[in-house]
């Protein structure tokens, strides 16, 4: 997005607010920080900034943490980015203490870090996916939890296959595409639980759940291959029809945006009286499959 197409997009729904985003270096995380700091956030930011052995395609590095960081502070906002493992607990807490003292409070909280490792058909793979799309969640709410005040937003990316009761055993994707779909199953439950807890302190908790969204823990060779077995070495050009396929409206994926766009919303008060909700943002795909595809 060039300066003036930012400019353009700017308002103030969130402006004075504080949001941690998890997984900020690239895709959906960038995505939601470049948003919310447009409404006049101001933002916390971790990410791995490594690469795990498990994932086949390129995770966020330092130098991507930097573009978000650039991005951000073009929109003349402040951003406190580290480096942090959302395994950790103790590396999440320091990040949000150092966020803390520069930036004062803290109100939305975007639990958005997650991988689909299907790289290696290896049992190690389903724990890869659980710690880091179950735990590292866990984890990013527990160390925010005590800075969080009445009104404060907590939003987790989920996925539509969390909401299809084959996710957890279909054997195309192996052992951590097992672990990814159980983990986005069991976040269906954990929101909505949370969500009843907080409920008392006024503090809001929902799920975005995307379809097939444009970043690369989709456009990868391993997935494609997964898309399309039936050819050797797959590119973009020939799943796009599987993709296609997927959705009930005819489109092969959404934009990183259109997730930030529901983030944005529940961050909102516009939002001040939703809470529990397991938001799709998948153009029909679990209309279309609601036993997952076949």
């Amino acid at each position: 997005m060039n300066e003036r197409a930012s400019i353009e997009h700017m308002g103030n729904r969130l402006e004075g607010k504080v949001a941690f985003i998890t997984g900020a270096a690239r895709g959906q995380g960038r995505s939601h920080a470049v948003r919310l700091a447009e409404e006049g956030a101001d933002i916390i930011a971790v990410d791995l900034c490594g690469q795990m052995d498990s994932v086949a395609y390129p995770q966020g590095s330092a130098a991507d943490l930097a573009e978000t960081v650039a991005m951000v502070e073009a929109l003349d906002r402040r951003i406190v980015a580290r480096k942090g493992d959302v395994r950790e607990r103790d590396q999440l807490r320091a990040v949000v203490a150092e966020g803390l003292a520069q930036l004062g409070h803290l109100d939305i909280v975007c639990c958005n870090a997650g991988i689909l490792p299907v790289k290696h058909r290896d049992p190690s793979a389903f724990i890869d996916a659980l710690d880091v799309d179950l735990v590292g969640v866990l984890n990013t709410v527990a160390v925010s939890l005590p800075h969080l005040k009445a009104g404060a937003s907590i939003v987790i990316t989920g996925s539509t296959a969390g909401l299809m009761p084959n996710a957890v055993n279909n054997p195309a994707l192996g052992p951590g595409g097992a672990g990814y779909g159980f983990a986005k199953t069991v976040l269906v439950q954990y929101a909505e639980g949370l969500a009843l807890n907080l409920a008392e302190s006024m503090i809001r908790v929902n799920c975005v759940h995307p379809t097939n969204c444009d970043t690369n823990l989709l456009h990868n060779d391993e997935l494609y291959r997964i898309f399309r077995p039936d050819l050797e070495n797959p590119n973009r050009e020939d799943v796009t029809p599987a993709f296609v396929h997927f959705q009930a409206m005819p489109i092969p994926y959404v934009d990183p945006r259109d997730i930030s766009n529901a983030v944005l919303f529940l961050a909102s008060d516009e939002a001040r009286y939703i809470t529990g909700v397991n938001l799709r943002v998948d153009a029909g795909s679990l209309l279309k499959f609601p036993n997952g595809p076949s």
